[in-house]
C-alpha cells in the first residue's frame, strides 16, 4: 500500500514553497515544540524506540535504541554531543540534499529534539562539502532559528540551552564513516577510528556522541506529534515508518519521494517514475541502496518489498534507498567497474586490505571490462573481494567489495562471453 499524501512528513520535498522559517512553521515545524521537550528525555527516546525507526543512512541501526546508548549524567564533567550525518557521497544518494535544501527546519527541530533527549550540550551537522547552495540554505535558516529563539539559550522557552553549529567538508567519501567524520570535525584527518571506544562513550572531543542521518533526525518531532503508532503503521515488521527514495538511471521520471517502507519496486517505480525506459523487458540491473549495495537483476527485484529485510532476502541491501535502474543498453561490467575506480580513489589507505586491494580490483576489473583475462581471474576476484570484506576498520573495504561480488554472482557470463571473444580476436589477430 502506497503512502497518502496526508500522511507525508517532508512536504515540501520539491521546493515548491519557501525554506524559510515562516513556511515552515505553516507547514507544522517548530509546532509547540517546548510542549514536545517538556514530555521528558526518557519519554522522548522511548516514543522514538515504539516507532520502530531504524537509521536511513544505510546501516539501519534502530535509532531509539542508539539514542538511549547515552550517558543520563556525566560523572566526570565532559558535555555530550550529537552529530548530524549530512556528508551523503554515497553514489546515487541525494535525499538529504533535498532535504536540507527545502526543508532544513525539520532538521534543526529534529536536531533540538534528539539533542535534549540525549541530554546533549550542542549539535554539530557536518556537510557534504559540494553542497554549496545546500550550505548557505542551513546556515540561514539556522540563523532564523537562533533569532526566533528557537535555538541557543532557552531553547523555544523550554529552560534548556542547545547550540547548533554547521562544519562544512572537503567532499571526502570516507567522512561519511561515523568516527572518520568526527576526526574531520577536530581538525584531524579524516580516517576512521579503531573501536572500541564506541562514540557514545567517547566521540567528538573525547565526549559522548551519538552520529546520526539527516533524515533521522529530521523525522523525530514529526513522529513525537503524530505518535509511534502512526508511524509504525507502515511498512513490515521491523521496516516500519515512511522513507525517501532516489531513483535514477533508466526510468522514464527519476526523482526523489516520500513512500512507506516494503512498498513493491515495481509499485514504486511505476506510480512514481512512469515506469521503466523502454518498459520492463528492457530492466537488466538494479541497484538499490546506493552504488555500495550489491546489484540485483532485474528479474529478480520487481516484486521485491523495497525495505531492510526484502533487500537482504535477495542479496542486496536497502542502504540510504538510492535506486539506480539499468535497462539492457547498460555496460554491466563497466559500470562496476567505474564504482571500484570510485572506491579506490575514495580509500583513506589506513587499512592495508583496502589500500592495496581497492586498486587490485579496479585493475582486475578494468580487464575484465575489455576482456584482456583469463576465465580463472573471475575466481581470483572473487576471493580477493573476501580477503578485504570484513577486514577493515570501517565498511569502506565492505562496500568496494560487495558490488564486484554481486556482478560475479548474476553476470559472470557475460564476463566469460567477453574474455572468449577477445581471445578469438587476438587469434584471429594472429592468423
Amino acid at each position: 500500500m502506497s503512502l497518502q499524501d496526508k500522511d507525508r512528513i517532508f512536504t515540501n520535498v520539491y521546493g515548491y514553497q519557501p525554506w524559510n522559517l515562516k513556511a515552515a512553521q505553516a507547514r507544522g515545524d517548530w509546532d509547540n515544540t517546548k510542549a514536545l521537550l517538556e514530555r521528558g528525555q526518557d519519554a522522548i527516546i522511548q516514543e522514538v524506540k515504539d516507532s520502530g525507526l531504524r537509521g536511513r543512512g544505510g546501516a539501519g541501526f534502530p535509532t531509539g535504541m542508539k539514542w538511549s546508548f547515552m550517558p543520563k549524567e556525566s560523572k566526570d564533567g565532559r558535555p555530550s554531543f550529537l552529530v548530524i550525518n549530512a556528508d551523503e557521497s554515497e553514489p546515487g544518494s541525494c535525499k538529504d540534499r533535498e532535504i536540507i535544501r527545502h526543508d532544513p527546519h525539520k532538521l534543526l527541530e529534529g536536531a533540538l529534539v534528539a539533542g535534549f533527549a540525549m541530554r546533549a550540550r550542542a549539535a554539530y551537522i557536518y556537510i557534504r562539502g559540494e553542497y554549496i547552495r545546500e550550505a548557505e540554505t542551513l546556515f540561514a535558516a539556522r540563523d532564523e532559528a537562533y533569532a526566533a529563539g528557537l535555538l541557543g539559550k532557552n531553547a523555544c522557552g523550554s529552560g534548556y540551552d542547545f547550540d547548533v553549529f554547521v562544519h562544512r567538508g572537503a567532499g571526502a567519501y570516507i567522512c561519511g564513516e561515523e568516527t572518520a567524520m568526527i576526526e574531520s570535525l577536530e581538525g584531524k584527518k579524516g580516517q576512521p577510528r579503531l573501536k572500541p571506544p564506541f562514540p557514545a562513550g567517547a566521540g567528538l572531543y573525547g565526549c559522548p556522541t551519538t552520529v546520526n542521518n539527516v533524515e533521522s533526525i529530521a523525522v523525530a518531532p514529526t513522529i513525537l506529534r503524530r505518535g509511534a503508532g502512526w508511524f509504525s503503521s507502515f511498512g513490515n515488521e521491523n521496516n516500519r515508518g515512511t522513507k525517501l527514495f532516489q531513483i535514477s538511471g533508466h526510468v522514464n521520471k527519476p526523482c526523489v519521494v516520500e513512500e512507506a517502507m516494503s512498498i513493491s519496486f515495481e509499485e514504486l517505480i511505476e506510480k512514481h517514475c512512469g515506469g521503466i525506459r523502454g518498459g520492463w523487458d528492457n530492466l537488466l540491473a538494479v541497484i538499490p541502496g546506493g552504488s555500495s549495495v550489491p546489484l540485483v537483476p532485474g528479474e529478480q527485484i520487481r516484486h521485491v518489498a523495497m525495505d531492510f529485510d526484502g533487500l537482504k532476502a535477495v542479496g542486496s541491501g536497502l542502504g540510504t534507498a538510492a535506486v539506480i535502474v539499468m535497462d539492457k543498453s547498460t555496460d554491466i561490467v563497466r559500470a562496476i567497474s567505474r564504482l571500484s575506480y570510485f572506491y579506490k580513489h575514495e580509500s583513506c589507505g589506513q587499512c592495508t586490505p583496502c589500500r592495496e586491494g581497492t586498486g587490485w580490483m579496479w585493475r582486475v576489473m578494468e580487464r575484465l571490462r575489455t576482456g584482456d583475462a583469463d576465465v580463472a581471474e573471475i575466481d581470483m576476484l572473487q576471493e580477493v573481494t573476501k580477503q578485504v570484506e570484513g577486514h577493515t576498520i570501517c565498511a569502506l573495504g565492505d562496500a568496494a567489495a560487495w558490488p564486484i561480488q554481486g556482478l560475479i554472482r548474476h553476470f559472470r557470463p557475460e564476463i566469460e562471453r567477453r574474455i572468449t571473444e577477445r581471445a578469438g580476436d587476438v587469434r584471429e589477430a594472429a592468423e
